[in-house]
């Protein structure tokens, strides 16, 4: 099977550093172009990118030239996958979009545009149906699809087989996120040992906000909103990577601890019934000791 092309925009920091590294040898795509800000540009992508990673930076991209972030440096790839910061991303990834391309976002520029897709494979993947509605409505050749926040995924995912089983009248959730969730430099390192951060800007709305749009029913080309009342408190804490949630859920329907770890374990979705390459075989993993899970124990 032919590869398909793709670029990744904002190649140089943490999250483009991710996307690189999950698209090199993939098996459905080929990595075309790397781009970052007129400061990288020009220099090979191991210049370019203080790697944060494990394992290293792999061979194959370290004497890629890095290009400048434009329609004409991503030319020939189908995908986009966009690590820009938001405020760039408001302008940029529309242009790319416009020209043809299938923009898959991380910022949250776009995330809470009726008609653009805030996806989760496994919990919402008919709401790809709205690319057609945005195309026609921006006249677009391309489309933008986003991910949601990094905690509302975690959070969504788990809610997603309890609110298919039992529904959810509320969710009350606190987070405790780990510092990568803020990027390299975003938490000074004075402020955060032997201390906790107790709000996170805006991460409480998307938090509550965006969990809503994902769990909608998509009707007449529009998504609309779950019925649930979701508070959220996030929290910075000093763990270098692995997010922890506590949630406290409501209901619609009576279930014994048993009944709702069942639903969590059983669950499988679209990506798994695929067979997608990097979908996980188990995306829920149940862990019933009392003092799980822990961040540092949990990572692999």
């Amino acid at each position: 099977m032919a590869k398909t092309p793709v670029a990744v925009l904002g190649a140089t920091g943490m999250v483009g550093q991710r996307f690189v590294q999950l698209l090199v040898d993939h098996p459905w795509f080929e990595l075309k172009a790397l781009t970052a800000s007129k400061r990288s540009a020009g220099k090979r992508y191991e210049e370019a990118a203080k790697w944060f990673l494990r394992p290293p930076m792999p061979e194959e991209v370290k004497d890629t030239e890095v290009l400048p972030t434009s329609e004409k440096s991503v030319e020939g790839a189908d995908i986009v996958f966009s690590a820009l910061p938001t405020s760039t991303a408001k302008d940029v990834e529309p242009k790319m979009a416009e020209a043809g391309h299938l923009v898959a976002s991380n910022a949250s520029s776009y995330r809470m545009e009726p008609d653009v897709p805030l996806l989760i494979p496994e919990v919402n993947p008919d709401h790809l149906a709205l690319l057609d509605e945005q195309k026609d409505r921006r006249d677009w050749d391309g489309a933008i699809v986003t991910n949601p926040n990094c905690t509302t995924i975690i959070l969504v995912l788990a809610l997603k087989p309890l609110f298919d089983d039992f529904g959810i009248k509320r969710a009350f959730v606190s987070t405790m996120q780990a510092l990568s969730g803020a990027g390299y430099g975003g938490v000074k390192s004075m402020e955060i040992q032997d201390n906790l951060i107790p709000y996170i800007g805006k991460e409480e709305w998307k938090t509550e906000n965006e969990t809503l749009k994902i769990l909608g029913k998509l009707e007449d080309n529009k998504v609309s909103p779950a019925k649930i009342k979701v508070s959220s408190s996030c929290h910075r804490v000093p763990v270098l990577d692995g997010h922890t949630e506590a949630v406290f859920l409501e209901l619609e329907k009576k279930a014994n601890p048993k009944q709702a770890s069942k639903s969590l374990s059983d669950f499988v979705a679209r990506p798994q019934e695929l067979g997608m390459p990097t979908a996980p075989e188990q995306p829920i993993i149940v862990d019933e000791r009392n003092d799980r899970p822990q961040p540092r124990s949990a990572r692999f």
